[in-house]
């Protein structure tokens, strides 16, 4: 059978090459012939495996130069594609950074390369999506940042590729790969053996602390993982998720050291905004480019270019006082003697109203809840039953919506008679039953301090409703200037049922319409506030 094996065998001289070391270097003075054929020398033809190209050098000092100017070819090839700059942002998420990791695994790039290359690809991407040199490449590739946009940043794909080629020599069903010793050199800045054992160690110490209480949630609400009883795959991703987690920590490091494009950090009550891909392509340029720049306060405002030196006074055009982007769009006199802070307080309204009124007209269709059990013959399946109401919506099929839109809205004299008037009113006869929520449109930092300035408003009006015999609620509501909705939208609208997809979509319309309203105060900062202005920015 061997000899039957053999024979079926061609070596092929032209396909092979050979390689002669002499005093540690390369010499061509010797050949070899297969027959009458010559084994061509590896200088003479490098040969190329698995993407990587060994020559005569025995380095990959002409790979790496290679690799750089493929990709400068790539990025203009996309500049200059005459695409959007959103569609070109997309084109390299997926089309160039995968090409780029695989020569970043099989050469060996040091970190610093690698962060030259990530340079150059951010210096692209704020062209591309019309953001200002100023802002930080943090801000494109943050992954626990208020606002994450959807794209990846080449360093931290860099070290996690790198992190799981240490995992797989190491882990290595074969014997002789895992003992061998393999070293994956990275430069001096940061080696992936140390990132690993460091991964490995946190990993541990998480283990011997246990199950920890996490923000608001109660102990044991977020599962331990346990890094001793995983295995193969698993351990790796486990592992990979630490290397990103401790890239993530040397980002927020970095995010506290810088004062104005930081900020966001003292944000504690704004929830998290995503921007997916769809997202980012149905939406107009300047409104990604105003929210982007809005967040990381890098506006053209009259305190930064004063900054930047292109103004001589850093004074509002209205009011004369320190031109900053709060004060533009939350704290001006003037703007808010033109009415021009009501106008966007009504509009996050009318989208918060609505998404309550259609809730409320949801749970008046859906059928009392069944008492008893229901007999099923054998064979057969249950006939599908209708979700059950949940939340204060789903006790009563009486309530009454009223909002503070358009005329003034009255408290209910059926309750009590009060000169005070909550934003949205919901009352029930049925169950003796009142929800007052109350909306506020502060700058974001200012979140906690508006929500307890408005409850304790009306915690004299709950107290006397409650007297009078009325179950009563006051859930007072933020959603930030630029667009963050508040922890507090989000309890409020669970508590009245408002749960899944249709939480979510309450949720976005609140922020879309916060965002969109302080986007048009910004582009008519300098200019008087009519009712032609109302008209313009509702179309």
């Amino acid at each position: 059978m061997w000899k039957c094996c053999w024979a079926r065998m061609r070596f092929k001289p032209e396909k092979s090459r050979s390689l002669v070391l002499k005093g540690g270097k390369v010499t061509d003075r010797f050949s070899f012939f297969l027959g009458d054929t010559q084994i061509p020398s590896v200088t003479e033809k490098p040969v190329k495996s698995l993407g990587k190209i060994f020559d005569c050098s025995l380095r990959d000092t002409a790979s790496i130069r290679a690799t750089n100017e493929q990709l400068d070819g790539w990025l203009k090839a996309v500049d200059k594609s005459g695409l959007p700059g959103k569609f070109k942002a997309w084109v390299y998420q997926h089309g160039i950074l995968p090409r780029i990791l695989w020569p970043l695994l099989v050469y060996e790039f040091p970190m610093s390369t690698v962060e030259g290359f990530e340079r150059r690809v951010s210096s692209h991407l704020r062209r591309w999506l019309g953001l200002p040199r100023s802002l930080s490449s943090l801000a494109l590739y943050g992954n626990n940042n208020k606002l994450n946009l959807p794209v990846k940043g080449l360093t931290e794909e860099f070290m996690v590729a790198r992190a799981r080629e240490v995992l797989q020599y190491r882990e290595s069903k074969d014997p002789k790969v895992a003992q061998a010793g393999i070293e994956v050199r990275t430069g001096r800045r940061w080696r992936a053996q140390e990132a690993v054992d460091q991964a490995e160690a946190r990993l541990s110490h998480k283990e011997l602390v246990g199950s920890v209480a996490t923000g608001r949630a109660g102990l044991g609400t977020v599962p331990t993982t346990h890094l001793s009883r995983l295995r193969g795959k698993d351990r790796r991703d486990r592992v990979q998720l630490e290397v990103r987690a401790g890239v993530e920590e040397q980002r927020a490091s970095q995010w506290v050291g810088l004062r104005q494009q930081g900020a966001w950090t003292r944000w504690e009550e704004a929830m998290n905004r995503t921007i997916s891909w769809p997202e980012l392509w149905k939406a107009v340029p300047l409104r990604i480019k105003f929210l982007i720049q809005s967040v990381y306060n890098v506006l053209p405002s009259p305190s930064n270019l004063f900054l930047w030196g292109k103004v001589e006074a850093p004074s509002c055009t209205l009011c004369q006082g320190r031109g900053t982007l709060e004060h533009i769009l939350s704290s001006c006199p003037r703007a808010l003697g033109d009415g021009r802070y009501r106008w966007r307080h009504d509009q996050v309204l009318k989208a918060v109203a609505e998404s309550i009124h259609c809730a409320v007209d949801y749970s008046k269709r859906l059928p009392p809840p069944r008492h008893g059990k229901a007999f099923v013959k054998a064979g057969e399946k249950p006939p599908p039953q209708p979700k059950a109401q949940t939340g204060l919506l789903g006790t009563a099929k009486d309530w009454q919506l009223r909002v503070d839109l358009g005329k003034q809205l009255k408290f209910p004299e059926s309750i009590l008679k009060t000169s005070l008037r909550p934003d949205i009113v919901l009352q029930s006869e049925s169950s003796k039953q009142v929800i007052m929520l109350e909306l506020t449109v502060p700058w974001e930092e200012r979140m906690e301090e508006a929500s307890g300035r408005k409850r304790e408003k009306y915690a004299e009006l709950v107290e006397d409703c409650r007297n009078r015999g009325w179950r009563a609620r006051c859930l007072p509501i933020e959603v930030g200037g630029r667009g963050f909705a508040g922890k507090s939208l989000c309890r409020a609208y669970s508590l009245l049922g408002i749960t899944g997809a249709r939480k979510r979509r309450a949720i976005c319309s609140a922020t879309e319409a916060a965002e969109k309203a302080s986007r048009w105060l910004w582009i008519q900062r300098d200019k008087a506030w009519t009712s032609a202005s109302w008209t313009q920015a509702g179309s």
